[in-house]
């Protein structure tokens, strides 16, 4: 079956859309990324074209469409402790620190790789003796489906080709048979991570404070107005003097909150007003 085209007027439709409702940015260079992720759903779908897929989004009942659209738009790759530059600063302050109780969030979970992956390593500055043993972590994502996948912990081996033999061994269960080359969580993992559904672009019901926040490679989506009132809307649940991190390639973003620039993607809130 012949790839369905998209044409301009359509994809203007559906980035007004997402702009206008989830707040995501697609300029005309993301023309080929949009038609590339929803043109295999207009076939299952049986849809003869772009246009009366976005008329099936607009509608009050779309069955669930919506959701998936931005599922589908939304979804990258990811994997267990990447950027690791990030987690070592995070360690070693944890180190010099010893904080007794201690409150992370992954604000753009995903499938939860980073969440579990900051789980582990305060499984193990706690077994050293580093960390109290009252921590948590939440991840937060808009998609239902990723957030799904996450609470289930499985992975495919090779996302957690950055984790240490040891870790594995103390953190995972390897899959045997049909289930062979997956990889779950331990349930001793699993029930220190809370997952939830999360639009940073709407207002936010007070889920903290935190004292370290993740808010790495989702920025990418939003023009820079957005992108400045996320970073602001994320930072007031992050405890004065707690660390923020964004994705090395994303730079320091604009944004009311001060703060001081530790490591490339890594911040402090400032403690004064």
């Amino acid at each position: 079956m012949a790839t369905i085209p998209l044409s301009d007027r359509s994809f203007s439709r559906i980035a007004r859309l997402m702009h206008g409702s989830v707040g995501l940015s697609y300029g005309p260079n993301k023309k080929s990324l949009m038609h590339s992720r929803l043109a295999g759903r207009l076939q299952r779908l049986g849809l003869r074209g772009f246009d009366d897929y976005v008329d099936l989004l607009e509608s009050a009942d779309d069955g669930g469409e919506f959701q998936m659209a931005v599922d589908l738009l939304t979804t990258n790759e990811t994997y267990f402790f990447r950027e690791p530059a990030h987690f070592a600063l995070l360690q070693a302050e944890l180190q010099r620190t010893r904080p007794q109780q201690l409150a992370v969030w992954s604000a753009a979970s995903s499938f939860g790789d980073e969440a579990y992956s900051t789980a582990m390593l305060l499984a193990d500055l706690e077994m050293m003796g580093c960390i109290g043993p009252d921590w948590s972590v939440l991840g937060t994502d808009i998609s239902e489906r990723v957030l799904q996948s996450a609470v289930q912990g499985i992975y495919p081996a090779d996302r957690l080709r950055d984790v240490t033999p040891q870790r594995l061994k103390r953190h995972c269960l390897r899959g045997e048979g049909d289930s062979e080359g997956l990889v779950q969580m331990r349930e001793t993992l699993r029930e220190r991570v809370r997952f939830g559904q999360l639009n940073l672009c709407a207002a936010i019901e007070p889920l903290g404070p935190f004292d370290v926040v993740f808010l790495r490679n989702v920025l990418l989506y939003f023009d820079a107005k957005t992108k400045s009132a996320v970073v602001d809307r994320v930072l007031a649940q992050l405890r004065p003097g707690g660390l923020f991190f964004l994705g090395t390639a994303e730079g320091r973003v604009p944004c009311k909150t001060p703060l001081t620039v530790l490591a490339p993607g890594a911040f402090r809130k400032e403690t004064r007003p």
